[in-house]
């Protein structure tokens, strides 16, 4: 009997959001012209996934004296992947090969709001689908992969990514 409390309880819990520390991620997307000309803004794209590999990160930085710096995920990449996103994954589908982009890291709305905002221009043509934000240039561990319909982009076209993470304390 004890256990159905417990569960009942728990599930309670997750219902109304008590007590329980959250992550919640949100990733928009405008596409721009060569000149610079607003030419879509998609909004929100995409509401998840913030994955395994930070969060395992971020405990092993509460732990440690090694002072991790949580400033470098900042690098934005997107690709061409088609496979949804999973708390499991560490890096994007297919990447497109074009370098990463440094975002410009700022508070959000809030003070719980971690936001980074990047535009990447194209050298190539390219059905982006997917976008991943990293703390390295290149390889580096995965904070969290966007999966949405495909922007087509064309050389010399722009996209903005702006990337926000909502820290909910619990209690």
């Amino acid at each position: 009997m004890g256990r159905i409390w417990v569960y009942i309880g728990d599930l309670l819990a997750r219902m109304l959001n008590v007590g329980r520390v959250t992550f919640t991620s949100e990733l928009g997307i405008r596409k721009f012209d060569k000149d610079g000309k607003l030419v879509e803004d998609r909004g929100v794209v995409s509401r998840k996934v913030v994955t395994t590999a930070f969060v395992n990160l971020l405990v092993d930085a509460l732990q440690s004296t090694t002072g991790l710096n949580f400033d470098q995920f900042k690098y934005h990449d997107c690709g061409t992947g088609t496979g949804n996103e999973a708390v499991g994954d560490t890096g994007l589908g297919t990447p497109c090969g074009e370098a990463r982009e440094v975002g410009t890291q700022a508070e959000g709305a809030t003070a719980n709001i971690y936001k980074s905002v990047a535009t990447h221009t194209f050298a190539g043509a390219f059905a982006i689908t997917e976008h991943g934000l990293f703390n390295a240039s290149s390889v580096g561990t995965l904070m969290d992969r966007s999966k949405f319909a495909a922007v087509n982009m064309g050389i010399g076209e722009k996209i903005e990514f702006t990337y926000q993470l909502t820290c909910t304390a619990g209690g």
